[in-house]
């Protein structure tokens, strides 16, 4: 949500939020009232057409000072790709690397530095179940729809690549935790998907994460493997293996409906990512739910509902109890794209 009209009084607190990738440094003013977080004036740059992070975030607040007169952050969140380590993130994809000493010294105000899946995992302790336009609901097999509980969150996300993440309460204090969960081994399921991690295993001279299926870059794998299996050697798929990496999972989706090829690849990323959830379910048992964050789950809501193809694969187990558990824990889609920037906001509020 958008304000603004709003004046500096109308807050308890205005935070900087910040997420930065390696296309795109993605900046906001976020409003605190009480529980609720309202976005006031957000900016998009271009990462790698900034000099460093300092001369971005001054663009950006000369432009919400122009914009928003009278509200001024107090406290400033960063949130990047990779481990904080200290007060710095080393980015491996843009020109320049993050230093919250150095943000906070030229600017004043306090400054935290997070990883950006711990973003999203504050994020999602934001978001209402009940609403369809921040979460998607998946029911399950037998049509129910358990209510989320107190309890761990588990956020999972495929993007670029797969993100991990959880989030716990103990006592009065809630925290959300990185991990490299996305590169646990591939969770194979059958025949075909274990050919798949066998033709993986080749190519990176050991098992494969499960980051190899389950991400964007998953999706171009899961096609060439398809297209080298099922003997197409022209055509749209030969196009597709034409183009940058990065551009071909939105092609694969877009035509999963009509091309057999596509249509392979996105039914087993979908089997795969319910595959990956399940043992994040078995291994945290998250009563508060399990959320799939990252783009890919969002603008391919559809292919995951369609014939309950991501529960009737998540419930699956070799044992009754664990079937028990997949069968009652709550699975959502996030759908709020703002999550990280959110998610940065209030991290700043909970640890600063």
């Amino acid at each position: 949500m958008h304000d603004m009209s709003s004046t500096r009084t109308s807050y308890d607190l205005v935070v900087l939020s910040g997420d930065i990738g390696g296309t795109n440094a993605n900046f906001a003013l976020i409003g605190k009232k009480g529980g609720t977080f309202t976005l006031l004036f957000d900016r998009h740059y271009r990462t790698r057409a900034e000099p460093t992070l300092v001369s971005a975030l001054e663009k950006f607040v000369l432009e919400a000072a122009r914009e928003c007169p009278g509200i001024a952050p107090e406290l400033c969140c960063i949130s990047a790709a990779g481990p904080v380590i200290g007060r710095r993130i080393e980015l491996t994809n843009a020109p320049w690397s993050i230093d919250g000493a150095e943000v906070e010294s030229h600017f004043g105000f306090r400054t935290l530095l997070i990883n950006d899946f711990t973003a999203i995992s504050y994020g999602v302790l934001l978001l209402d179940p009940r609403d369809p336009e921040e979460l998607l609901r998946l029911p399950h097999t037998d049509g129910s729809l358990p209510d989320p509980k107190p309890g761990v969150r588990v956020v999972i996300g495929a993007g670029t690549g797969l993100g991990y993440g959880y989030v716990v309460k103990i006592h009065d204090r809630t925290e959300a935790f990185a991990s490299e969960g996305g590169h646990v081994t591939l969770p194979v399921y059958d025949e075909v998907s274990r050919a798949l991690q066998s033709w993986l295993a080749e190519r990176m001279d050991f098992v494969p994460g499960a980051e190899a299926a389950v991400s964007g870059i998953g999706i171009s794998n899961i096609h060439e493997f398809f297209y080298s299996r099922m003997g197409c050697r022209e055509g749209l798929n030969a196009e597709i293996l034409r183009m940058d990496g990065g551009a071909r999972p939105a092609l694969i989706s877009a035509n999963a409906e009509a091309d057999p090829v596509c249509a392979a690849t996105m039914d087993m990323f979908v089997r795969l990512y319910a595959r990956v959830a399940a043992d994040a379910a078995a291994t945290f048992l998250p009563s508060g739910g399990v959320f799939l964050a990252g783009g890919i789950a969002a603008k391919n809501e559809a292919r995951f509902l369609e014939g309950q193809r991501f529960m009737e694969t998540f419930e699956k187990s070799y044992r009754g109890h664990i079937r028990s558990i997949l069968c009652a824990t709550p699975v959502m889609i996030v759908k709020d794209y703002a999550i990280s920037l959110y998610g940065a906001a209030n991290a700043a509020v909970m640890n600063c």
